[in-house]
């Protein structure tokens, strides 16, 4: 099984990868480590590579080609592969896109400050470099490859991981990927958290007092899968267009994750 994870800066993605490779026994393979195995085969250090890269794009190419050799060599494997775009050039496998508020990846970035190269004096600083940053790749491998790794339909699964632990997204992305490889359906889901639900009109007592029924039914889920919520998204969340009042409910009990269908 070959899962190719990426997602937003600060979602959490390659934490999620490690507890899939330490409870389930996968190899990860990031753009870091395809890298220094490219650079000891070209017996260069990857500092060296580094610079080559920046200056020619048969480098990034070179990668690329690395990256889609390990998954053709090694389809019998359990892989993980972290990286921006290895949904593309994997040649087989149950793609992962892992989303994040930019409110709560610039908390998460400026928590966990990674050494020289990413250091931020405040939240507002760390939201915008981060939100630069993304648009500056996205720029890149349209430039590159004319693809865009921001756009949702490349992907079997969209995660969010605003409000929910990593260990849980982590044993989500394997049941659902065991689902796709068991049935070989090549759908699009889209996991959020009701938290980020908008409401065009909303009253927590009387909403709490005329569903109380529906919210107790849902008390007991962590996931629902029978139910798909149309949104639209609005300044990073979802205004709720349709089974408005089943929306509701699931924010009111704590359900984790309930898909959604975006409408653009």
């Amino acid at each position: 099984m070959h899962i190719t994870i990426t997602g937003n800066l600060g979602s959490g993605k390659s934490t999620v990868g490690k507890l899939i490779s330490e409870k389930h026994d996968f190899e990860i393979y990031s753009t870091g480590k395809v890298q220094r195995e490219l650079a000891r085969q070209m017996n260069l250090s990857t500092l060296e590579l580094n610079q080559l890269m920046m200056s020619d794009r048969k480098y990034d190419h070179m990668i690329d080609d690395e990256t889609a050799r390990i998954s053709r060599e090694n389809k019998d494997k359990n892989i993980i592969f972290d990286s921006r775009l290895a949904w593309h050039f994997v040649e087989e496998s149950y793609k992962v896109f892992v989303s994040v508020n930019l409110d709560v990846a610039a908390e998460r970035i400026m928590k966990d400050q990674r050494g020289a190269v990413e250091k931020y004096s405040s939240i507002e600083e760390a939201k915008r470099l981060l939100a630069e940053r993304a648009k500056t790749e996205s720029i890149r491998y349209k430039d590159i490859y004319n693809l865009n790794y921001m756009d949702f339909s490349n992907y079997n699964l969209i995660i969010d991981s605003t409000y929910c632990d990593a260990e849980t997204i982590a044993e989500i992305i394997m049941e659902e990927a065991k689902e796709y490889y068991d049935n070989s359906k090549d759908t699009l889901k889209i996991l959020v958290s009701p938290k980020l639900f908008l409401f065009d009109d909303i009253d927590e007592k009387d909403d709490k007092k005329n569903l109380k029924e529906l919210i107790k039914d849902l008390e007991s889920e962590f996931y629902i899968k029978d139910k798909i919520i149309k949104v639209k998204k609005k300044d990073g969340k979802y205004l709720v267009l349709e089974n408005i009042d089943f929306a509701k409910a699931a924010l009111y009990a704590g359900v984790s994750y309930i898909q959604i269908e975006l409408i653009v």
